[in-house]
């Protein structure tokens, strides 16, 4: 295996395979380097079908669109190592030093650019206040699909779940078919977090009742979870007195949150969005750092693993080109209606005729208009019947003429639900 590479992808998830295919079709010597003893990241274990429907335009599960996306290296040479953790990267004038550690011990790589495709991960009962002791039979939604789906356990037989995001919902569905009873997914906003497809098809398919503005404040058990408490919650979240009520259980799965993974863009300071926790980037995925592109979950936690895909093989592309135009930004701005906007920057010295932006709303609304303004010049004007905080919208916008002046703004308005 060699020492040197145009582009390194650090993470071997939906995301590093096709930032590694965007990369290898321009011709650039790749490595992927992925923790993990098998590539496909998280898809590994998602035996649900649903994925592949824009990409591919067929259902699949998750595992057979990690198979398909990995049948698109076949036709390039490129080196994979796995079980292998990057743990420092060092910028050195126009290339990069990763140090990283396997089983078979250190090892230098240098490498032009970087791909940081590294996912995310769950929030946790820490991070969510729960009070009580620390019984067995609290897991992740993600810990609790593993069991089942990779190691064939059952880890629960009578559970509630906290939040509705889409990992809890599915596995509502898939804690039912498995013969455990869900008492319930509670969730603490009013208004669900997840897709409305799952919502449907994991919740009202199977009559799993979903209560909003509640939430788990307690958990009673020794050796192993024995009840929760839960409570009715204001608008500021906090518990209301008088509303408790106990709840005897084994198990509680969380689905609370997913974080974006960016240990690695720290180590080098990219400048992160607030927003989305990921790292801030042009319309080439190019983050504050040049040569270091994001792309995938660890950008931004995305609704459909198609769009992770989509980005990511433009974020390869990019990483591949033997030049880096010199970055002139004309920062995106986030106006009313917007909770996150990516590409925060444009760089005019890149084409920008065509560029893929994907965008969330603060609170759900009806009958809306998304306007963009360049120089409080209205170029684009769309209209939407109804956008949700949990569905993630994507557009393909047209910008022209543009100046180191100009200014970029984002708009929406509409009836709130």
């Amino acid at each position: 295996m060699k020492s040197i590479y145009d582009v390194t992808v650090i993470g071997g998830g939906p995301a590093g395979l096709a930032a590694a295919k965007g990369a290898s079709s321009k011709g650039a010597s790749v490595l992927i380097i992925e923790r993990e003893s098998l590539l496909g990241g998280i898809l590994k274990q998602c035996i649900h079908d649903g994925f592949g429907l824009h990409r591919y335009h067929a259902p699949m599960t998750g595992p057979e669109y990690a198979e398909k996306e990995y049948q698109q290296l076949a036709p390039f040479s490129l080196d994979i190592s796995t079980q292998t953790y990057v743990i420092n990267i060092n910028s050195m004038n126009d290339s990069f030093e990763l140090l990283t550690t396997s089983r078979f011990g250190y090892r230098t790589i240098h490498t032009r650019n970087i791909i940081l495709a590294t996912g995310c991960r769950e929030r946790t009962a820490k991070q969510v206040f729960i009070h009580g002791s620390r019984p067995a039979g609290i897991f992740t939604a993600g810990t609790a699909q593993y069991y089942i789906n990779r190691m064939g356990y059952l880890p629960t037989k009578r559970c509630v779940i906290l939040g509705s995001g889409d990992v809890g919902l599915i596995m509502a569905r898939r804690l039912t078919l498995e013969g455990a009873t869900v008492l319930g997914v509670f969730e603490a906003k009013n208004e669900p977090s997840g897709l409305t497809r799952n919502l449907h098809q994991c919740l009202e398919d199977f009559d799993i009742p979903l209560s909003l503005s509640t939430t788990v404040t307690r958990v009673f058990g020794e050796e192993r979870l024995n009840a929760v408490e839960i409570a009715k919650v204001d608008s500021s979240m906090n518990p209301i007195r008088g509303t408790e009520k106990i709840i005897a259980c084994d198990g509680l799965i969380l689905s609370v949150g997913l974080i974006p993974e960016n240990e690695q863009a720290e180590l080098i300071n990219v400048q992160l969005d607030p927003s989305t926790h990921g790292p801030m980037i042009t319309q080439d995925f190019m983050t504050s750092v040049p040569g270091v592109y994001s792309a995938g979950n660890a950008l931004q936690v995305h609704d459909l693993v198609d769009y992770v895909s989509e980005g990511a093989e433009c974020a390869g592309i990019a990483a591949a080109q033997t030049s880096r135009p010199i970055p002139m930004l004309i920062p995106i701005q986030k106006g009313s209606g917007l909770s996150t906007l990516v590409p925060q920057h444009l760089n005019i010295n890149l084409p920008y005729q065509n560029v893929i932006s994907y965008f969330r709303v603060t609170r759900t609304y009806q009958n809306a208009t998304l306007t963009i303004y360049v120089d409080d010049r209205p170029i684009l004007s769309k209209r939407y019947v109804r956008v949700r905080p949990p569905e993630m919208e994507r557009l393909v916008v047209q910008y022209s003429a543009l100046s180191e002046a100009s200014i970029i703004r984002w708009t929406l308005e509409g009836e709130i639900v």
